[in-house]
């Protein structure tokens, strides 16, 4: 008969209950403490420092708060319960240790052949929040072979709805190494669907603040996402580990220094996006920049001090070549000058001090002198004038652009003024270059850029001098680019990042995408990424896939939408863009409840709409997914329409219903009969 396993079951339970006990005693001396400072900027800084370490403190009764334990039997005997976060009794002694912890390492990555001084590893199992089993892992007996983990397996498969859940405690060993990878290291993921990629970068966040919490608190931890959708799936990922502090936003936000009113035509775009513009705008900025004609006179009281045009001409060039950003030469130029007056006064026999320097720097005819020579440039004016002169822009572009690139970025009706320009994202973009051009862009210590595939080379300049000091985790598939503009490898992207020197990790084992539905996505990858490997799914669930065509494929959608909708469980229906607002109708006329994706808190439904261009990042517990062949023609070229299709079929955890009255793509028609089959 096997052991009683009742009390040892109960015991945990109630260790359980005291955890939660002693967490809410910490949040209560928290929220005790009370702030006196007679400077009120530190009062505002100490009471925002305390509502941080209470949200930071906040008990979730649905989220376990440990999922496993170690007995360590090396050096000593000592037990330690893994959890989301350190909670500790009155006395000091842990009661549970952060899973960022040193001493948690083993719990991801401990086996029979280097148990890491492990007796036992322990992982629980909860429904709500309610522990309700466990299971032993005996990593001392060299005889028996690894544990298969019923429970490890019930996490990862478990239904979903709603936004993305936190991953840890079904971390794997491959995925540890990337999470806790040093702060100075950038690192870049190549992830197939359904291996983790996003969790993995949201994680490794998580872990520098713990690990380098003092220097990213002043630095900073930003996330850039593809979307606000995609955001908002995420979002509750870093607050459920009691990180709040990391930022996130997407790239069209970071660049928004212009309202924004959309994408311009595809070619402009990808033409707009190419790193061959950074060198345009850098030619057309310094541009500014002219050597002076004439003397600087200065009067000042009886004198008239005097810097030749030979001597002002070394200082501007002394500055143009020193490799400091335009801003910052302007900025020095008037105490440039000025020093020189002093010069003059000091070779005359005055004794003027730095006080005298910097009211001739800021003197009228000094001023007006350096404005002159080198004068301000609005970076959004600029642009403006590239795109309605041509010549202009032919003097900046020769050499670079071709005439007819060049013809392709003048605006065919200009605006009246750069004010009432309707700038597109690729607009927005090089503004942003021109701004960093300017003045540099402030660095922040750690970014995570997820979908980075995406990103045009002027996108990724925008986001790698984010942290030109800092590092990355850059999150994303090759075979899921599916902008025009997309990046073809990541040495490619990496460069443009600035990050040459990043070391790439492959993720190929998907533990959400089940077998069935990853083998039948990966017919595409032939014809979208041959260079990659094909994912390879690791559960033991193979999935449902079930391919059907039919004279309506949007009435058959309605149909399996009510059907799936009696299952545990999220619920996508992924259509062509063209599709949405049809969508939207059927659905109301059958009276089924739903969101749209793209539309404001729509991760919070049991059924979304999905647009095909916004699915990706995503993942639902069943797919319904109509017209394959409208996906694909939804897109500019069929290459990135067989991307984009490629993203939409390896949405589902659970089961993949595909509906069509349309032929599949050819590549899938092989595979759609052995399915309808």
């Amino acid at each position: 008969m096997p052991p009683d396993t009742s009390d040892t079951l109960q015991a945990e339970k109630d260790y359980l209950k005291t955890s939660r006990s002693a967490l809410a005693v910490m949040r209560e001396k928290t929220g005790a403490l009370e702030v006196h400072s007679a400077d009120r900027v530190n009062q505002e800084y100490l009471m925002a420092a305390i509502f941080r370490r209470m949200k930071e403190l906040e008990d979730d009764p649905d989220v376990p708060l440990f999922f496993g334990r170690l007995d360590y039997i090396e050096p000593t005997d000592e037990t330690f319960h893994i959890g989301r976060r350190h909670v500790n009794d009155a006395l000091g002694e842990p009661l549970v240790v952060d899973w960022r912890a040193d001493i948690s390492v083993p719990f991801y990555r401990a086996s029979k052949t280097e148990p890491m001084g492990v007796g036992v590893r322990r992982r629980f199992g909860f429904t709500h929040g309610e522990m309700t089993a466990f299971e032993d892992e005996d990593l001392t007996s060299d005889a028996a072979p690894d544990q298969h983990s019923d429970i490890l397996d019930a996490e990862i498969e478990r239904p979903r709805s709603g936004p993305m859940r936190d991953i840890v405690a079904t971390i794997q060993p491959e995925q540890d190494v990337i999470v806790r990878a040093g702060v100075d290291e950038t690192i870049c993921v190549q992830g197939a669907p359904g291996t983790g990629k996003t969790a993995v970068g949201l994680h490794r966040a998580a872990y520098l603040l713990y690990a380098y919490r003092d220097q990213l608190s002043r630095a900073g931890v930003l996330v850039v996402g593809p979307n606000a959708s995609f955001l908002r799936y995420i979002g509750d990922v870093l607050p459920a580990l009691g990180e709040i502090e990391a930022k996130q936003t997407t790239v069209e936000e970071l660049v928004g220094r212009v309202k924004i009113a959309g994408p311009g035509p595809a070619l402009v775009d990808v033409l707009k996006g190419d790193a061959r513009m950074a060198e345009v705008l850098h030619r057309a900025v310094w541009s500014h920049v002219t050597l002076p004609a004439e003397a600087l006179v200065v009067p000042r009281g009886a004198h008239r001090w005097r810097v030749a045009t030979y001597q002002a001409e070394e200082l501007v060039t002394e500055l143009r070549t020193r490799g400091i950003r335009y801003g910052a030469g302007r900025a020095m130029l008037p105490q440039r000058l000025a020093h020189a007056v002093l010069l003059r006064m000091e070779a005359a026999g005055d004794s003027p001090d730095d006080r005298v320097q910097d009211s001739v720097a800021r003197s009228r005819p000094v001023k007006q002198y350096a404005d002159l020579l080198w004068p301000a440039v609005d970076p959004a004016k600029l642009l403006f004038r590239l795109f309605t002169d041509p010549e202009l822009l032919a003097e900046h572009a020769d050499g670079i652009l071709t005439p007819d690139e060049q013809a392709m970025l003048i605006w065919d009706k200009p605006p009246r003024s750069a004010g009432a320009a309707k700038w597109s994202v690729a607009d927005a973009t090089l503004i942003d270059e021109i701004a960093d051009l300017v003045d540099r862009t402030p660095s922040l210590g750690h970014v995570v850029l997820d979908e980075a595939q995406d990103l045009s080379a002027m996108q990724l300049r925008a986001v790698g001098r984010r942290c030109s000091t800092g590092s990355m985790t850059v999150l994303g598939d090759i075979a899921q680019g599916t902008t025009p503009w997309a990046t073809p490898s990541w040495d490619e992207a990496l460069k443009h990042l600035g990050k040459t020197g990043a070391h790439t990790e492959e993720l190929t084992a998907g533990f959400r995408v089940p077998g069935q539905v990853i083998e039948y996505a990966a017919r595409l990858l032939p014809q979208i990424a041959p260079h990659l490997k094909p994912p390879t799914a690791v559960r033991r669930a193979r999935g449902e896939l079930t391919i059907s065509r039919g004279p309506d494929s949007l009435a058959a959608a309605m149909t399996t939408v009510r059907e799936v909708s009696e299952r545990l469980g999220s619920i996508g229906l992924i259509v062509p863009d063209a599709l949405v607002t049809a969508t939207r109708k059927a659905l109301q006329s059958e009276g089924v409840l739903f969101s749209v994706l793209g539309d404001e808190d729509d991760v919070d439904a049991h059924l979304d709409v999905v647009p095909a261009s916004l699915a990706k990042g995503l993942e639902f517990d069943h797919v319904v997914l109509v017209e394959p062949a409208g996906i694909v023609a939804g897109e500019a070229d069929e290459r990135t329409g067989l991307r984009r299709l490629y993203v939409c079929l390896t949405r589902a955890v659970t089961s993949l219903a595909i509906l069509h009255s349309e032929d599949l793509p050819d590549v899938l028609e092989a595979a759609g009969a052995a399915g309808a089959a």
